[in-house]
Parts: structure tokens; sequence; C-alpha cells
């Protein structure tokens, strides 16, 4: 059988005049070497695009991480400056997609700024600029311009038992990077958390009873995949998950 395809969410970028649909190359490294799947991008054409004939032809939706933050207008507050940068192409393209993805089955791995646009796209909301609130940590990388300096393992994260993580990753709390201004705050509907940092911070959430695989992380494995224990299982994990998916779609 023919390996899985794996839908992979865009930036638009302006770049001479053009915009580009784009994603980081460590998220396709990560489908292809990790989930040993055939990753797809997904240009963030909004309502130009037709979600449900995207998903017919693919096994699995992968949705990135990314510099920008979900509008706070989508979850009912005002955008700032200071908040930014937004992607509005994006916002339109992912979280009916992703909502669209979870009603049918088609397996799910959202991360970091993936997992906020899966809380908003199920009416939850956000917290902007997480290091500002008392009692949290800085959850922004460090200066620097080395990139494994940036996605250093930075914090602890201990898991809720009896969850789907807790089946992938076991019950042991495990060390994660952390990349991120903004984090979950009101859940949305039939979301549920998998684990949080120790100062209570969401870095892992699935949804309740929905008819396929869904994980989500606000964490990068797809950076570490290759070395880190934690990072291949989640791929590994959603490798399986999109396989078993194709093999079920090809059988209709």
């Amino acid at each position: 059988m023919s390996k899985p395809l794996v839908l992979v969410t865009a930036d638009v970028k302006s770049i001479d005049g053009f915009n580009w649909h784009a994603t980081i190359s460590t998220y396709l490294q990560a489908v292809l070497r990790g989930a040993d799947a055939i990753p797809m991008i997904l240009p963030a054409l909004g309502a130009d695009l037709d979600i449900d004939a995207a998903l017919d032809n693919v096994d699995g939706v992968l949705v990135t991480g990314s510099r920008s933050n979900v509008n706070p207008q989508l979850y009912g507050q005002e955008p700032t400056e200071a908040n930014g940068p937004y992607d509005p192409d994006r916002d339109a393209t992912t979280l009916p997609l992703i909502k669209r993805a979870v009603e049918r089955g088609v397996p799910v791995f959202a991360i970091c700024r993936g997992m906020q646009e899966m809380n908003v796209a199920f009416g939850g909301t956000l917290l902007t600029e997480v290091q500002e609130i008392e009692g949290r940590k800085d959850h922004r990388p460090p200066t620097s311009d080395s990139q494994d300096e940036r996605f250093r393992i930075a914090h602890t994260v201990e898991i809720n038992t009896g969850g789907p993580l807790e089946s992938v990753l076991g019950e042991e709390p495990f060390e994660v990077n952390s990349l991120h201004r903004q984090a979950v705050g009101e859940l949305g509907k039939g979301l549920v958390i998998e684990a949080k940092a120790e100062d209570g911070t969401i870095e892992a959430m699935t949804i309740k009873d929905a008819p396929g695989y869904v994980m989500a992380t606000q964490w990068h494995p797809e950076y570490w995949v290759m070395t880190d224990g934690p990072s291949k299982k989640l791929f590994s994990a959603f490798g399986d998950a999109v396989r078993t998916y194709r093999q079920k779609r090809l059988a209709l």
C-alpha cells in the first residue's frame, strides 16, 4: 500500500510583492520521517478552498506552529499591535479545516499555534502574552541565532492520567521545549486537557468523543522528532492513526 498523505497548514508571507504560502521544513520532515507519511502543503486560501474536497483525498492533517497569532476578534477580544503579527488568511483556512477534519474523523495533530487554533475553532479563548500573567512563567524562547538553542528543552510537563496522551507517552512527567506567547484559556466545546506545565499552562489537549485521532501540543515535538523519545512517540502515534484511516478510506 502507498504511503498516507498528510495535509500541512501554511502561513502567508509577503516576499518581493507576492504572497507566498509556506511552512517550516521541520514540520514536513517530521511528517515524512517521524510519521512515515507524505506531507502536502495546503495553501491558506480561506473560503476559496473546498475543505471537504481536500479532506476527501488525504489521511491526516498537521496544523503547524507559526510566529503569527490567532486574531483575538475570533474569540471575542480586541487585537493589539503588541499581540501581533496576525495572519487572517491562515485563520480563515485553519479554523474550518480543523473543525471539519475532526467532524469527519480525519486524524489531526495540532502544534503550538495549531493547538490554539483548535481551541478557538471549537469556541474557546486564548490567553495573550502569558509571560505577563501573574504566576505564569515566561514560555518564550531565548533570543539566539541558533535554532537548537531556541528549541532547547525548557520545562517539565505533567500528564493527566487515563487519557490518550498517557497511552502514547506513559504517566511520568517529561521535558519539553517552549516557544510561545499565547496559551489556551477557556476550553472550547468538547476539548479535554491532557497535560499541563508546572505553572498551570495547558500543554496538551484532545477532543472528547471525537470520531478519529486528535492530539494537540503547545510544545514543538517536530523539532527533535528523530532524537527525543516523547517527540518520536507522538509522531509515530500520528503515523499509525493516518495509516489506519487510509486503510478504511480506500476500503470504502
